[in-house]
């Protein structure tokens, strides 16, 4: 029988010993989640991820142009305001010739298959990531600088994306120097579909698809939260639903033949109201065939689908195409039910509006999964919370429309024509803000106008904007008045 050396032993213990040190560190030691290592580690530069995108995309919403004459108008949709208990029959309005509407059925459902089936058509977004999303450019950046404002100071972290148009809109001092010290970024849509290739209303859907998020909240530039919106994409209806729309004044005014082109069951006009595209969440990761075919509706949208979408009701435009993409797609949403407010002057037989309150969709949603329907019986339940106001009516950009008698609602006049309050009526809804949101906003407005080192290329006489803000300031807000509304947590 061998004897080992007792060197050689010492060897052989040692290297046993190390054998299972390794082995016991194999099984118990787990790896870090991938969530931990950044993802942005080994990732294309999103220019680039852009381009590839669009150079798939693009030739898909070529290949199934509708081909045909844009539908005929016999007449537009009046402004209906919505009811949930109506028996009306849908407005049928628009005509489409029997080999046109099966041309578009065709294109229609030849753009949803490529779209399912391409391997090539990769999402731009960062997995993983969340963020805002809107657009602004010449007399929009002065209201959207404001939004951002009001955004960041609710101590909200979430990136934001700001799009423009084309290189025309991009200010390098408000780009460069002023916006990514609050945290966001300028981006250049025609850098990536070419000059000219998407107007106005179609903006808002390719802003959304480029964007480098996963989980995105749109917010036009007039539109901004009473509270911080990350809530939002960590709690229901969003984390089940992917998509979530706020309501419009007026009933969803989609022509038959829409539902014909799109294979879809035609709903009742009680269903639901027209859609308020001002704000909306929605996820890329479970919602991206409902953007590309929202992006198909609005490619084709000025020539025959927002015609469909709407029959010209008031705001016809892209504000139809989320929804009705996610329908016809067969992908889950949640359609806030609780009425928009406006909020403005009182006037005979109404408000003069200014801005659009929009609810907390998660205390709707709470609401409505236990069969509590405002929408029908305001009685069941107190109204949820405010959440976001759309301040579109006019913008607040103190270097346009929004003193004096510029504009048709006057909103920063008083009856007897001296400076007030452009909030409020209607009190109940006021109240429902929690705090002094209009003092806030005109607290960011007026920092902006007088901050020495911002400069928009739409504002000629800055020095003359800042004396009126601050003017308007001193009369309004920078002491208490009798009849400055009342705000409570607790309507």
């Amino acid at each position: 029988m061998p004897v080992l050396r007792p060197g050689k032993l010492k060897t052989i213990i040692s290297a046993t010993g190390a054998l299972l040190l390794i082995c016991t560190v194999y099984i118990y030691w787990a790896p870090p989640p991938a969530s931990v290592v950044p993802s942005t580690a080994f990732e294309v530069p999103l220019a680039e991820r852009q381009n590839a995108f669009w150079k798939v995309l693009n030739p898909i919403l070529q290949g199934h142009a509708p081909n045909t004459p844009t539908p005929k108008r016999l007449a537009d949709v009046s402004a209906v305001h919505f009811n949930a208990t109506t028996t009306d029959s849908r407005p049928d309005l628009t005509i489409i010739e029997d080999g046109d509407l099966q041309a578009m059925e065709e294109a229609h459902a030849g753009y949803i298959e490529e779209c399912r089936k391409s391997e090539r058509l990769r999402p731009v977004h960062t997995p993983g990531t969340r963020g805002i999303v809107s657009t602004a450019g010449a007399s929009y950046f002065p209201v959207f600088l404001s939004s951002l404002r009001m955004l960041r100071r609710l101590g909200s972290t979430l990136p934001v994306e700001v799009y423009m148009k084309d290189k025309s809109e991009y200010e390098k001092q408000i780009c460069d120097e002023i916006l990514p010290d609050l945290g966001a970024r300028c981006l250049v849509l025609s850098d990536i579909v070419g000059k000219g290739a998407i107007e106005h209303y179609q903006l808002k859907i390719f802003a959304v698809l480029f964007s480098s998020f996963e989980e995105v909240i749109w917010m036009d530039a007039d539109c901004f939260p009473l509270h911080k919106p990350e809530v939002l994409l960590e709690s229901e209806p969003f984390s089940s639903k992917g998509l979530v729309t706020w309501p419009d004044f007026w009933i969803s005014s989609a022509s038959p033949l829409y539902f014909k082109i799109s294979r879809q069951e035609m709903p009742a006009l009680s269903e639901r109201a027209s859609s308020e595209a001002g704000v909306f969440l929605v996820s890329k990761k479970t919602h991206q065939l409902t953007l590309l075919l929202a992006a198909y509706y609005n490619y084709y949208g000025p020539s025959h689908y927002f015609r469909l979408l709407s029959q010209g009701a008031p705001g016809e435009g892209d504000k139809e195409t989320f929804l009705h993409a996610a329908t016809a797609v067969g992908e889950p949403f949640y359609a806030v039910s609780e009425r928009v407010q406006a909020v403005g002057h009182t006037k005979p037989g109404g408000i003069a509006g200014s801005a659009m309150v929009q609810t907390d969709p998660a205390e709707d949603y709470a609401l409505t999964s236990a069969n509590k329907w405002r929408v029908k019986d305001e009685s069941v339940a107190k109204a949820p919370h405010a959440f976001f106001i759309h301040a579109n009516y006019p913008k607040f950009n103190p270097g346009e429309k929004v003193f004096g008698m510029k504009w048709e609602t006057t909103p920063t006049l008083r009856p007897d024509g001296t400076d007030g309050r452009a909030w409020l009526a209607a009190e109940t809804t006021v109240q429902r803000f929690g705090y002094d949101v209009e003092k806030a906003y005109w607290e960011e407005i007026k920092n902006i106008s007088c901050d020495t080192a911002i400069s928009f290329r739409t504002w000629e006489r800055k020095d003359e904007i800042c004396d009126r803000v601050e003017s308007y300031w001193a009369n309004v807000f920078a002491k208490p008045h009798d009849d400055d509304p009342k705000f409570t947590d607790e309507s």
